[in-house]
């Protein structure tokens, strides 16, 4: 009997499947979202781009924009009392309101 995958995307079947009415091309003005130090943004994965996608473990949790690096930006989130420094591209993220 095969082994079981252990994967990136391992048991993220619901929690990374778009609805049917966000199915197709993302807008342009999602990959070119400009975000500055110490933003707060909500990590939202979109299961359509993999390039910069975080692991899903982090999705639905905020943090905050330390620095950009590259076309992605460096986000410090509070993973179980560590902080934790991810490299995220901005379709992945979300600017909190308010």
């Amino acid at each position: 009997m095969p082994q079981k995958s252990k994967g990136f995307r391992q048991g993220t079947r619901k929690k990374l499947a778009k609805k049917e009415r966000e199915k197709g091309a993302i807008p342009v003005t999602r990959s070119i979202r400009e975000f500055k130090k110490d933003d707060r943004v909500h990590i939202i994965i979109d299961p359509s781009i993999q390039k910069g996608m975080p692991h899903p473990r982090f999705h639905g949790k905020t943090g905050r924009i330390t620095e950009k690096r590259g076309r992605s930006y460096v986000v410090e989130v509070t993973d179980n009392n560590d902080k934790k420094q991810l490299t995220i591209r901005p379709e992945h993220l979300k600017p909190q309101q308010g």
